[in-house]
């Protein structure tokens, strides 16, 4: 049995990507879009016809309507091909605006629900800030499930675990890359493998404190740079991850073991976090501040990527 099906045994396996045609051959539960997955699809001739015949459909509205009705037609046909849920992103340019986000979290869930499909099928991304996280308490309460994104740090985690959000999405390439960048020559790439690594660790900790607390809260590790990082995560509820890593994964027979269960974790006290202790806590971890901030500037550069292929489609 190929790594990819023993990994399925455990862990829920989703795949990250918007090239819908790749899907099918990992045979994933649920799919990822960010826009820079979107902005690379969209870019492929495979799709270029898919984009013109959504802007010509939708052409004369706002601009913003039209970015989400591409949104959503990318989603409706990943949603032919996985039998699970897609999670279509929210502007990260609206990230610290929770009103906006809010408008447009809810107009996404109704163009799915106007094509057909239900919203138990669809998680609305959110960047894991203080005005993101408040949003999705507000439409999980509203029944619309959401993926916090852009999670680097425990105190994001802990607060969208409070606000009783569907999934959290923690990123463990993106922590490794602050890590092994931040240590210069003194890395030590062996040692800093597996259940070491700085991504795989935080992880860890989030996954073990929702288990211990009974916080229904997905955890979704993502971001992942080798199979290394995913082995060593193997158990947690769910795994986005990229075609190429699921074609390594599948084309290897090693034995796979289960690395996270929540029989062996480690005690962990309840943290409570309101708006000031939650800010802090970021502010207090370099690397999470600094991967956030920088998540959201190339997210919102890639959105606006689209915004121009779309004007001129």
């Amino acid at each position: 049995m190929n790594q990819l099906d023993q990994l399925k045994a455990f862990t829920t396996v989703v795949a990250d990507t918007g090239n819908f045609l790749q899907l099918a051959q990992f045979a994933p539960r649920d799919a990822t879009t960010n826009p820079s997955l979107i902005l690379k699809a969209v870019q492929s001739p495979d799709y270029a016809p898919l984009l013109k015949e959504t802007v010509a459909a939708h052409r004369g509205k706002p601009l913003d309507e039209i970015v989400d009705q591409v949104l959503v037609r990318f989603g409706l046909e990943i949603l032919k091909v996985v039998p699970g849920r897609v999670s279509t992103e929210v502007d990260a340019r609206l990230s610290f605006d929770k009103a906006a986000s809010l408008s447009r979290a809810r107009r996404l869930i109704a163009l799915y629900e106007a094509a057909g499909i239900p919203r138990e099928r669809v998680l609305i991304k959110l960047a894991s800030t203080w005005e993101g996280i408040q949003a999705a308490a507000e439409l999980e309460r509203e029944g619309i499930h959401c993926n916090l994104t852009l999670l680097f740090a425990f105190a994001q985690a802990v607060a969208c675990g409070a606000a009783k959000v569907q999934l959290i999405s923690p990123f463990v390439g993106r922590i490794y890359d602050w890590y092994k960048k931040s240590a210069g020559s003194a890395w030590d790439e062996a040692s800093q493998a597996g259940a070491n690594d700085p991504g795989v660790k935080s992880v860890t900790q989030i996954y073990a404190y929702f288990k211990q607390h009974g916080i229904k809260t997905e955890v979704m590790g993502a971001s992942f740079r080798n199979i290394g990082q995913i082995r060593a995560l193997a158990g947690c509820d769910l795994l986005t991850i990229s075609p190429d890593l699921l074609a390594q994964l599948k084309d290897s027979d090693a034995q796979l073991e289960r690395a996270l269960d929540p029989a062996r974790m480690p005690a962990m006290p309840v943290v409570e976090l309101d708006e000031a202790a939650f800010r802090f806590a970021l502010n207090e971890d370099a690397m999470a501040t600094e991967k956030l901030a920088e998540g959201i500037r190339l997210f919102a550069i890639d959105a606006g990527k689209l915004d121009k292929l779309i004007q001129e489609a």
